[in-house]
């Protein structure tokens, strides 16, 4: 069921690009053409257009963003060439689809943190959650895993001993609430909240979905030595394009980062 839709929503998505970018000759613009790079909305088109907007242009960079609501188009796009990079996942999730879909992106530099999270519109705190109660968390492999070792850590439920980035609710050995758990496309778990007891949601949708991660988390990933941490990703052997250099020097400026800190409050956490 996962890969099935993952699978339809990368066609569909793709099919979408390919309409929406054919005119922009993306993949034909070279190292002198502009730099076309997809993106989750928030945060990472935020801070991209925020670099075109106040320091791309005194660095000769003609940046362009395209937005992407899906974990898939992204990286197909850029493996095909329809975008120059990407903006919007961690290693964990780039290696797992790396060896999925026999692709060979790599990421260029860490740019910043989005916390994972649980939150809920009906109990403020993880330990008043009621025996059987319905938890939604991500259904791709890795943000999955993460959201289960999130609810571990917090003493929610245990997961087998040496369980890695491909853990399953079937790896869980104890589960004192007897938590059920609800299996969605991550873009989705944040509007499930009214319908689950609560959700683990990626940060950059709970962002979307105006939830503040530093204030209504029950819980929150923590920052120290996370690997999570999102990057600028391109196809093997565009890390030395002239134009992907300039961003990746402007993605960590110190203007960034003030513009991470001031935006976010700790929402998102620059990682440089």
């Amino acid at each position: 069921m996962r890969n099935t839709a993952k699978i339809t929503t990368a066609v569909l998505a793709a099919g979408a690009l390919t309409l929406g970018l054919s005119a922009c000759g993306a993949g034909d613009s070279g190292s002198d053409g502009p730099l076309i790079v997809a993106a989750s909305p928030v945060p990472h088109a935020e801070i991209l257009n925020y670099v075109k907007d106040h320091l791309a242009k005194k660095e000769g960079l003609d940046l362009q963003v395209r937005e992407f609501t899906d974990y898939v188009t992204p990286n197909t796009a850029t493996q095909d060439g329809s975008v120059g990079a990407n903006y919007f996942q961690n290693k964990p999730y780039l290696d797992d689809f790396n060896k999925k879909n026999g692709t060979d992106i790599v990421p260029v530099v860490t740019v910043h943190l989005e916390p994972l999270g649980l939150y809920s519109h009906k109990v403020e705190k993880a330990d008043d959650l009621k025996s059987g109660a319905t938890v939604a968390i991500p259904n791709d492999t890795v943000n999955e895993a993460r959201a289960l070792k999130l609810l571990a850590a917090h003493g929610l439920i245990t997961l087998k001993a040496g369980v890695g980035n491909e853990a399953t609710p079937a790896d869980i050995t104890k589960n004192p609430k007897n938590l059920k758990f609800k299996e969605l496309e991550a873009a989705q778990t944040p509007r499930s909240l009214d319908d689950v007891d609560a959700a683990v949601v990626n940060g950059n949708y709970a962002i979307e979905s105006d939830l503040k991660p530093s204030k209504d988390a029950l819980v929150l990933e923590s920052p120290k030595n996370n690997p999570y941490g999102n990057f600028l990703a391109v196809k093997k052997g565009e890390e030395n394009d002239p134009r992907v250099k300039k961003l990746a020097k402007l993605l960590t400026s110190p203007e960034v980062k003030k513009f991470i800190q001031d935006k976010y409050a700790g929402s998102v956490l620059a990682s440089f």
